[in-house]
Order: C-alpha cells, then sequence, then structure tokens
C-alpha cells in the first residue's frame, strides 16, 4: 500500500512541476509559446518533473517505512526549487517585455541566456536528490533486516 500512495505522490509532483511551467509560461507569454517551448526543450522538461516525482516517490516511501522519525526535507525542497526555477527559465527572458518598470529587467535577461545551464542544473540537482534520498531509504532497509 505504501508503494502505491507513494508512487500517486510522485506522479502528483511530477503533474504538479508541468502545471506551475504550463502556467508561468502561459502568464507571461501565451498558450501557443508554452507549447512551442515545450516541444523546444521537452526533453529538459520532462526529465527535470520525472525526476523531482521520483525523489518525492521515493521520500514519500521512506516516511511511510520510517513514520515519525525526523527525516530533512531539505535536499527535496532545494531540488524541487531548482526544478521549478530551470523549467521556468526557457521562458524567463521573455518577461523582460513585460516587466521594464522594475529593476530585475537585467537579471532576467541572463538568466534567459544561461537557460540551457540551469536546465543541466536542475537535472543534476534532481540526480543528487534521489541518491541521497535513495542512499537514505537503502540505509533504512538494511538497518531493519539486521
Amino acid at each position: 500500500m505504501a508503494t502505491i500512495i507513494s508512487t500517486l505522490k510522485g506522479a502528483l509532483g511530477a503533474a504538479v512541476l508541468f502545471g506551475v511551467y504550463f502556467s508561468l509560461v502561459t502568464l507571461i507569454s501565451g498558450w501557443n509559446f508554452a507549447l512551442s517551448q515545450f516541444f523546444s526543450y521537452w526533453y529538459y522538461i520532462v526529465g527535470l518533473a520525472f525526476g523531482f516525482g521520483v525523489q518525492i516517490g521515493l521520500y514519500s516511501y521512506l516516511r511511510c517505512l520510517v513514520l515519525g522519525n525526523n527525516i530533512s526535507r531539505k535536499p527535496l525542497a532545494v531540488s524541487g526549487a531548482t526544478s521549478t526555477v530551470a523549467m521556468v527559465s526557457c521562458c524567463a527572458h521573455y518577461l523582460v517585455n513585460i516587466l521594464p518598470i522594475i529593476g530585475i529587467a537585467g537579471f532576467l535577461s541572463v538568466v534567459g541566456q544561461y537557460q540551457i545551464e540551469l536546465f543541466w542544473l536542475g537535472l543534476v540537482s534532481n540526480a543528487a536528490g534521489i541518491v541521497y534520498i535513495g542512499g537514505k531509504l537503502k540505509k533504512f532497509i538494511n538497518e531493519k533486516r539486521n
């Protein structure tokens, strides 16, 4: 039962990340642009969402096993934030068009120029989170056997 619930939570987490991506990009530049960007960078976006979903699933499963022990959520939170920023970065440079009055226009231009690097940062962060949570899960299972 814990496996099914954890899998569903992971799928929901991935779906939420897709929702954040499509909502923000559509809000900034419209639905057609959001689809265009998704099809241009789908392998990064799907990878980020999938990796984040896997982390949530692993974390949820570990939490169900431990039930009550204090496990840090920081790696999951950091990885989730990095994944979201990386996904949104593919269109962040278009925010410059609608936010010229606010002093962050230059920052957003820089973010837009490094979108591929941010995608990779998000993917590496996802992988690190999966390895970290997977290691904790393996350690817990090994301790339970002994």
